[in-house]
């Protein structure tokens, strides 16, 4: 299936926004179960990933607006996306995700790493001032 088949704001969503497979994973996690509070190391153990790295990813979509830290009996992290637009759009990306795994998973892995963009900026030519 051709990837000019996903919306053209979705894919943009994908490469701006969404940095790795195990954050859209996550996230996909968190919204299927709205009702949980996760705790770290239980989403950890869902996704195969270290306590450390879950709780950075945690950060990142606590940062962009996805999840928010709930203090309440049971603490934990829980889906709560900081606007409607951006709920809408996920709920679209999850629809587009569940039709166009491969062609989604190309788009995030078809991004320079820090490393490698730093890399590259290093060789852009600049005009003097």
């Amino acid at each position: 299936m051709s990837s000019t088949s996903i919306p053209d704001d979705i894919r943009r969503y994908v490469f701006q926004c969404i940095p790795s497979v195990p954050y859209l994973e996550a996230v996909l996690l968190l919204r299927e179960r709205r009702d949980l509070a996760w705790q770290p190391e239980v989403l950890a153990r869902r996704l195969y990933l270290g306590t450390e790295d879950t709780l950075r990813l945690l950060a990142r979509m606590q940062s962009d607006g996805l999840v928010v830290l709930d203090a309440g009996e049971a603490p934990g992290y829980r889906y709560a996306p900081s606007s409607s637009d951006l709920g809408e759009l996920w709920d679209r990306l999850v629809h587009v995700y569940a039709h166009h795994l491969i062609e989604v998973s190309t788009i995030i892995h078809s991004k320079p790493s820090g490393k490698a963009q730093l890399l590259a900026d290093a060789f852009v030519w600049r005009k003097e001032k």
